[in-house]
């Protein structure tokens, strides 16, 4: 079966778009993944509107990638802070590749230039290291068992068993 010969109305990467496919929503998603949980400095961090945060944040937790949690500072009313769910971490090798991918094409100058590492003078500008071993944690596409795929010629695209089966 050819790609074209696909119907896409019910494209997974088009449901995840729709839940984190807004330049905003991944940045939020940075900060949460960064331990930022705070409305305030959420928005004081990623430098974004309070009408258009509330939108995302709400928007997120309506999909199950956030949950608030209340808090109260000493004399303060209650607030709300943003945390992760399972289904937020399950993000983590997203957000992974996303700054793998930064880190090896651009700081924005040379993205759809074609060109090669552009991310400053000292390399890229963050480093997310393996807590235990300190070495450079990174996203890998590997099969069920176990084998790495370093290209999508190494793969092959097909209908889902349970979609061949409700086509016939």
């Amino acid at each position: 079966m050819d790609w074209l010969d696909f119907d896409t109305a019910d494209c997974s990467i088009q449901k995840t778009l729709d839940i984190i496919g807004e330049k905003w929503t991944v940045l939020i998603l940075r900060e949460a993944f960064n331990g930022v949980r705070r409305f305030d400095q959420i928005r004081d961090h990623v430098g974004v509107s309070d009408p258009v945060l509330s939108d995302r944040l709400r928007k997120l937790v309506t999909a199950g990638v956030l949950a608030v949690k209340p808090y109260r500072e000493v004399g303060q009313r209650a607030r709300k802070e943003y945390r992760l769910t399972d289904k937020g971490l399950d993000l983590y090798p997203v957000m992974i590749s996303l700054l793998r991918w930064g880190d090896k094409h651009g700081s924005g100058q040379n993205v759809g230039s074609g060109g090669g590492q552009d991310v400053g003078p000292g390399g890229p500008q963050l480093e997310v290291l393996h807590r235990d071993c300190g070495e450079p944690v990174n996203a890998i596409v590997e099969c069920a068992a176990g084998h790495p795929i370093s290209s999508p010629r190494e793969s092959v695209t097909r209908m889902s068993d349970a979609d061949r089966s409700r086509a016939s």
